[in-house]
Formats: structure tokens, C-alpha cells, sequence
């Protein structure tokens, strides 16, 4: 029972962190046209849109490489947030170089565009904290029982019937 309990907590993690890391992805791209004071006001409906495919395009590619760092933390119990910044750093990456084309002649990938490199990285780096703090920090958990209850403390003396 307890490994279905945890499934869900994972995925209640990974969702919230896919959010976040849509939320800045989306600002972090729309910013340059947010700093300019004559731009005007923005539209919130405009921005809830561009917020839901935040979502949908961080959790749609960050699926497969964040489930692989969830299988290898609850697998060997890692706990420690700086684990979750770094899966979550290399998910950002993998993420966007996945979406970078790829010459297999000289092995390199052509138009890298650094900002773009560094938002999706810092957002899978919160993103990462973001599961720990829901999910990260009881890892592998639903493996151990839980403990015995402990006997009551004995009556004191006076108190017991004749």
C-alpha cells in the first residue's frame, strides 16, 4: 500500500515541478518584452495560456529523463537536495538539447543559444527542488515498514485494583 501512496506523491511532485519550471521558462523568455516600459499592459489571459503550454512543453520532454532520476533516487534512497538540483540541472540540458539539431559528422550540436541554455537548465535546477521539497525528501521510504508501536509505559502502582 505504501508503494501506491508514494507513486502518487511522485507524481504530484513531478507535476508541481514541471509547473515551476514552466512558469520560468515562460517569464524567463518573455522578459526582455516585459522590461519594456511601453509595451503596456499585458493581457492575463495571454499569460495563463502561455503559462499551460509552459507546462504541457516541460512536462511532455521532461518526462522520460526526470522519471529515470526519480527510479535511480528512490532505487538507492538519495535524499539530498543537492542530488535533486543536479537531476534537475541535467533534465533541463537534456531537455533542451533535445530540441537543438544535431550534426553526426562532427559530433557537435549547431545553434546552441546560450540564454536558452541557461533558462532551461536554472528552471530544471528549481524544477529539481521543487520535487524534493514534495517528494525528494522521503526517496525510497515506502520500502521500510513502519516501526512497532512501543508497549505503554507501565501503570504506576497506586493506581492499580485490588
Amino acid at each position: 500500500m505504501g508503494l501506491i501512496g508514494r507513486f502518487f506523491v511522485i507524481l504530484i511532485g513531478f507535476f508541481a515541478s514541471c509547473l515551476v519550471g514552466g512558469m520560468i521558462v515562460v517569464g524567463a523568455l518573455l522578459f526582455p518584452e516585459f522590461s519594456d516600459l511601453g509595451a503596456g499592459p499585458v493581457d492575463e489571459s495571454t499569460i495563463d495560456i502561455l503559462l499551460g503550454f509552459g507546462f504541457i512543453f516541460v512536462s511532455g520532454f521532461a518526462l522520460l529523463p526526470a522519471m529515470l532520476i526519480v527510479a535511480i533516487t528512490e532505487a538507492f534512497y538519495i535524499r539530498s537536495v543537492l542530488a535533486y538540483a543536479i537531476g534537475g540541472g541535467l533534465v533541463g540540458l537534456a531537455c533542451y538539447l533535445g530540441l537543438v539539431p544535431f550534426d553526426p559528422d562532427t559530433l557537435q550540436f549547431s545553434g546552441i543559444v546560450r540564454r536558452h541554455l541557461e533558462i532551461m537548465t536554472g528552471a530544471g535546477i528549481v524544477a529539481g527542488f521543487v520535487y524534493w521539497i514534495i517528494a525528494g525528501r522521503n526517496a525510497g521510504a515506502w520500502r521500510h515498514p513502519p516501526p512497532p508501536l512501543r508497549p505503554p509505559p507501565p501503570l504506576p502502582s497506586a493506581s492499580r485494583p485490588e
